[in-house]
């Protein structure tokens, strides 16, 4: 089926709606609002045809246009089919002339057809979140990989699936690890996801945390950020990790930590955040607790073995939005948030706007810089500079009024030095 070179989106009467949301993130987003305003004047990315996989949301919207004002050519497709703002898209399309592909809700086969029409721009740069797009582009439209220079990946799972293209050598051009930026992922899986999550559990459930035992499947950047905000809100949290580092480190961080199976029989909400597969499995679905709530905040839903709790359950029903009751022959039921996809996005909004600023100012300056340097870097997974991440963090603060002390210059040549001693 054709669609339209400017887009396809749920109903554009919603735009204008979408536009004021949009705005409002902006408020929230002084970092990206300065760099858009150098972007303007310098034309960085003049010409340069563009396409994103990303969750269609407003502080996505607030990346795209900064990237337009840069001079990008700049088509966008969902990352995933329950994220997408549909007043967002319709703003994009008709406000803001960036045609965009994205429909909360579409099924699998729409999802893509609508990566494949944002391949169809034929991009000298790919954006990503989760590497569906560049996946994509290295299978089924690998004759398009010639027009690529370079390429972003956002988040963790895209970064995984990056390095084992990488070192199966079938990576084809440069890709920026945005993730690994320390203004991203230390922040933005932290404190974004952190409270995206349990925003989104409470939205879906109206349930109160305060009490109840937490089980966080994954203790990296974002297990940390669920923990954490799950503790300040009363709950007992229990971590489940196969890192003996990090299963170290949540112990001394104050939680309880054990097996999964074992955490599965008491969990009152669990929720994975991983980037792995079958995380909570078979043997962890029969072990539940009556009334337990399953929830994923990793990218995809493959954290949940959702077959298997398809076979095990012998009726199955929505009872709320984004929230669908399993019930089991003896009579125990389980609910699954957001049919396991990432429900800070699907039941909620995402991030703040205020950590997406410093995630999608990496972008915007990670676009230019790959733009300068891609002739001359292999197709590889890097990182963005030190010095970048940092000049980041310093608008950030400049954005906050919090001032940082500076070196003396007594300091900096005792640091760079190795005579001194005791």
């Amino acid at each position: 089926m054709a669609i339209s070179t400017r887009g396809d989106v749920k109903d554009l009467s919603l735009a204008a709606r979408g536009k004021d949301r949009i705005e409002w993130a902006a408020e929230d987003m002084p970092v990206l609002r300065l760099i858009r305003e150098r972007f303007i004047k310098d034309q960085p990315l003049k010409g340069v045809r563009m396409s994103g996989c990303l969750h269609i949301t407003t502080e996505t919207a607030n990346l795209a246009i900064t990237l337009k004002a840069g001079g990008a050519d700049l088509v966008l497709c969902a990352s995933n089919p329950l994220s997408t703002q549909d007043d967002v898209a319709a703003a994009l399309v008709s406000e803001y002339g960036i045609p965009t592909y994205a429909i909360k809700g579409e099924d699998e086969e729409t999802y893509y057809r609508h990566i494949n029409a944002a391949l169809d721009h034929k991009p000298n740069m790919t954006m990503d979140d989760g590497c569906d797009l560049v996946s994509i582009l290295h299978t089924s439209r690998s004759e398009l990989v010639e027009n690529v220079v370079a390429g972003l990946e956002e988040t963790t799972t895209g970064v995984i699936r990056l390095k084992s293209m990488e070192k199966a050598e079938v990576l084809r051009f440069p890709v920026l690890a945005v993730n690994d930026s320390d203004t991203k992922h230390m922040f933005d899986n932290r404190y974004g996801t952190g409270q995206s999550t349990l925003d989104a559990i409470i939205r879906s459930t109206n349930r109160l945390l305060a009490g109840r035992t937490l089980v966080v499947f994954g203790y990296g950047w974002c297990g940390r950020g669920v923990a954490s905000r799950g503790h300040g809100l009363g709950a007992n949290v229990v971590v489940c990790e196969v890192d003996p580092t990090r299963a170290l480190e949540a112990v001394m961080d104050g939680y309880r930590v054990m097996p999964g199976v074992e955490a599965a029989a008491i969990g009152d909400i669990l929720v994975t955040v991983t980037g792995d597969i079958n995380v909570i499995d078979q043997d962890h679905l029969e072990h539940m607790k009556n009334g337990a709530l399953i929830a994923n905040s990793g990218h995809f839903n493959d954290e949940i073995n959702i077959p298997a709790l398809e076979k095990l359950a012998t009726n199955k029903r929505r009872v709320r939005d984004f929230v669908d009751e399993y019930t089991y022959s003896d009579g125990r039921r389980v609910y699954l948030l957001a049919e396991g996809r990432l429900v800070n996005l699907s039941a909620a909004e995402g991030h703040p706007a205020s950590v997406m600023d410093m995630s999608f100012a990496n972008q915007a300056l990670g676009a230019e810089y790959m733009l300068k340097l891609a002739k001359d870097l292999e197709p590889r997974v890097y990182t963005i500079p030190a010095d970048i991440d940092k000049e980041i963090a310093r608008l950030k603060l400049q954005s906050m009024g919090i001032r940082i002390d500076t070196l003396t210059p007594e300091q900096e040549k005792y640091l760079n030095s190795w005579e001194s001693g005791t």
